[in-house]
């Protein structure tokens, strides 16, 4: 049968080394796609040109990391398959945890009571646990299903095995066992039980799993480097025993650690898989050839990566702007969005991102946009006391007090409560600007008002921590607070247990911020404290002829 035109159309757009991958042979195939190299239009071709070679849409299984993934790629799949008279529902595109949900519910267990670990954690000690400790039981019970795939009952007989021998119990276990009855007497799941559940019973039932296998025949997974130990067991077990498996992903772009993802477990496909045929992608057809450059430049650094080629596009154009600035955030934040609100104020504005390495380095910009009148979006923009109604209560404890502001309010310190130490905190950094507390409360007061008329989901502006947009660009982009200290983060790298992988994620961080930029990269540093990443990316005389070159009117006083 001859190929669909369309398909042929479709083909013939990509470039050689997308329509070398697209169109790899049926196997286990790894398709190394680096940041801008077209990852989605490559698979949405691969799926396209597989079903036109008689592969039965109903057999392909999609998987994805998260739900915005999926929707895209139901969108694209849907675009390219309607010439071919296939709706998109077609195909299988799921997430991990939609498709364990599925499995589950196939195999008769209950999938409709899902709990919110950290509500039920919290109801098990009678009050909400501090942000740390939450974060630290989270982690340890999803390495316990997730990575080590163990129960409560091997829990509990490692926790009896050290009563025996008079080793001290681990507080961690014994919350996990806890946590675990808890669920098993509510009849519930959690997040993390619709993958290791699902995976525990297509192993244990053979009719199950043969039923999986043949609407898995074809398994594509999006953003390899990101599935967790469970999650790639569940894709290889499906895809067995012909291993029709194509795997798109990044060692560069592993970021989440804490979502237990491990670039080793891409680098180790290969011998997961035997016969793996692996594919690159070797351009980035996102960013202009400077930021290619010195983001490979930055990212070669690391021990555990693929060798590889990243090319800018021929055609590509655009700049990167070294911009040195000793001003302290909040001075930085005014300068960069006084800079941008021209082109942020236009009719046809283009897409402008401040990227920052944590949530709270989001708060000075966020306040400029509202001093400054520029809308903009954010998940959280670190104004958390506008929200919090402790700031009212300090307000009106300090304004019992004798002083300035920053004094009335720095009285309050041995008497707030824990709770309210990071709102005390976020005070007292807005306080300085106010010559009285009633003047204080009236800035707040414009603060919220301001924020509800300008945080939108239309403006053209983001603030967002880098974690939050792997898998977007913008037009311009500004990644801030590129110091010593801070990118990479002293603190993650000191409670890391093994600091030199952290400090290699680290770097892959920064190397995802840098290469979301379409037009113009601006990069935000202390030239007094530069982040050890701009020296690996740049030579020390480029960062000394940044600062010199400013114009004297830029220049803090």
């Amino acid at each position: 049968m001859s190929p669909h035109p369309a398909v042929v159309e479709r083909l013939g757009r990509l470039s050689p080394d997308q329509l070398a991958a697209a169109t790899a042979p049926p196997g286990p195939v790894l398709c190394v796609a680096p940041a801008g190299s077209g990852k989605t239009t490559t698979l949405v071709a691969r799926v396209a040109w597989r079903i036109d070679g008689g592969t039965p849409p109903d057999r392909i299984c999609v998987l994805t990391f998260n739900r915005r993934a999926a929707d895209e790629l139901r969108e694209r799949l849907g675009e390219a398959l309607a010439p071919l008279g296939i709706g998109p529902a077609a195909v299988r595109i799921r997430t991990f945890h939609a498709l364990g949900r599925e499995v589950l519910a196939e195999a008769g267990e209950p999938v409709d009571r899902l709990l919110d670990r950290a509500a039920l954690l919290a109801e098990l000690a009678g009050h909400p646990l501090p942000a740390a400790a939450l974060r630290r039981l989270d982690d340890a019970f999803s390495r316990l299903k997730l990575d080590a795939g163990v129960d409560a009952e091997a829990v509990e007989r490692q926790l009896e095995a050290d009563r025996t021998t008079g080793t001290p119990p681990s507080p961690t276990l014994e919350a996990f066992v806890r946590y675990e009855r808890a669920l098993h007497t509510r009849g519930a799941l959690d997040f993390d039980d619709l993958v290791r559940r699902a995976l525990d019973r297509l192993e244990d039932d053979a009719g199950l799993l043969a039923r999986w296998r043949e609407r898995c025949a074809a398994v594509f997974v999006d953003e390899t480097q990101d599935v967790d130990r469970a999650q790639l067991r569940l894709a290889l077990l499906l895809a067995e025993p012909g291993r029709d498996v194509f795997l798109v992903g990044d060692d560069d772009q592993t970021i989440y650690a804490w979502r237990l993802a491990d670039v080793r477990r891409i680098l180790g496909l290969a011998a997961a898989l035997p016969g793996l045929r692996r594919v690159d992608l070797v351009v980035n057809r996102r960013c202009p050839a400077p930021v290619v450059a010195r983001a490979t430049r930055l990212v070669e650094h690391n021990a555990e990566r693929f060798a590889k080629r990243i090319l800018p596009r021929p055609d590509a154009i655009g700049q990167l702007i070294l911009a040195p600035d000793p001003s302290d955030d909040v001075a930085r934040a005014r300068r960069l969005l006084t800079t941008w609100a021209p082109a942020l104020r236009a009719p046809d504005a283009s897409t402008h991102a401040v990227l920052a390495r944590t949530n709270a380095e989001l708060a000075p910009y966020a306040a400029a946009a509202l001093e400054l009148g520029l809308p903009y979006r954010a998940e959280t923009d670190g104004l958390d006391l506008l929200d919090d109604p402790a700031s009212d209560r300090l307000l009106a404890q300090a304004e019992a007090g004798a002083g300035p502001p920053p004094a009335a309010l720095g009285h309050l310190q041995h008497t707030v409560t824990r709770a309210e130490r990071p709102v005390l905190g976020a005070l007292l950094g807005w306080s300085p600007a106010y010559a009285s507390i009633s003047a204080l409360r009236a800035g707040i007061a414009s603060a919220r008002e301001a924020r509800s008329r300008l945080r939108r989901d239309d403006a053209p502006l983001l603030l967002a921590t880098v974690h939050s947009t792997k898998g977007l660009e913008f037009d311009v982009v500004a990644c801030v607070g590129l110091d010593e200290g801070r990118f990479p983060s002293a603190r993650s790298l000191a409670d890391a247990d093994d600091p030199a992988r952290a400090l290699e994620e680290e770097r892959r961080l920064a190397y995802v911020a840098w290469t979301r930029a379409r037009r113009s990269l601006l990069l935000v540093f202390d030239p007094g404290a530069p982040s050890p990443f701009l020296h690996e990316a740049f030579d020390p005389s480029e960062l000394a002829r940044a600062w010199s070159a400013r114009p004297r009117s830029a220049r803090p006083p």
